[in-house]
């Protein structure tokens, strides 16, 4: 199979699970669970970006949660730490990256300027200004290609409407530089599982009462979950106002 054949391929199989050009989607994922891909990282975005077509929008997160000061984040040069696929796309040519210390998001497509420019503005990881709130808030879907349902980000912007006790951890102020070399500070909040004894569950959104935000099918060899995010929203917000502990669990041991 060549590299064109194998991202058409991709294509397919995306467009196969409901991903149609025109769409918003948020992808996490494991360029390993995908099997032999000729051409590599680059086949695998060029199946994504053809799976929505040119007025679809592609997001990648381009996280750097293990940034603390007195690093700078450097929006140009600050590499991410959440897989080889977001990295190879946040340094892409075109590809447009959110201004946030350790919670950034890297986007293609009309619906960038919207869903990446304000989130400058937040003081916590995922708030209203992000692009995980605000998919959940508008339209658009949650891709976890290959990688499971745990590193969902998007739960911890809805962990964030409901603010339980062990989601915030120690504020530090950050030291930004913007794409046009400006360097500012500002004070954010973390986020503070571990400093609260907890572990993330969000596999359990498998288990909430309500899954028609849920669908799952193959991708070449990675098993995929396409959720709706703003289904996702209403489903997990519920599960969490009846119980805020619901997408973690203590952690064992002393």
């Amino acid at each position: 199979m060549t590299a064109k054949a194998c991202a058409q391929r991709i294509a397919e199989d995306l467009n196969a699970l409901g991903i149609r050009p025109g769409l918003t989607i948020l992808v996490h994922a494991s360029f390993k669970a995908l099997g032999p891909v000729p051409g590599g990282i680059e086949t695998v975005i060029q199946g994504l970006l053809r799976g929505i077509g040119p007025d679809g929008t592609l997001l990648m997160p381009a996280l750097t949660w293990s940034l603390r000061p007195p690093a700078v984040f450097d929006l140009l040069r600050t590499p991410s730490i959440v897989g080889a696929v977001p990295e190879t796309f946040r340094t892409r040519p075109g590809t447009h990256r959110s201004l946030h210390p350790t919670h950034s998001v890297c986007a293609v497509g009309p619906r960038t300027e919207e869903l990446l420019d304000d989130h400058g503005l937040d003081h916590t990881p995922c708030g209203p200004h992000s692009p995980f709130h605000k998919l959940l808030e508008t339209e658009g879907l949650i891709v976890m290609l290959g990688c499971g349902l745990a590193p969902n980000t998007s739960l911890h912007a809805l962990e964030e409407y409901v603010e339980p006790p062990y989601l915030y951890g120690p504020s530090f102020v950050f030291s930004l530089r913007d794409e046009h070399g400006r360097l500012t500070r500002q004070e954010y909040r973390t986020h503070g599982f571990s400093t609260h004894g907890y572990l993330q569950r969000y596999t359990r959104v498998a288990d909430l009462e309500d899954r028609s935000f849920l669908r799952g099918g193959p991708v070449l060899q990675a098993a995929v979950f396409v959720l709706d995010a703003p289904r996702l929203k209403r489903a997990a917000l519920a599960a969490l106002s009846a119980n805020p502990y619901f997408f973690v669990e203590r952690r064992a041991g002393p």
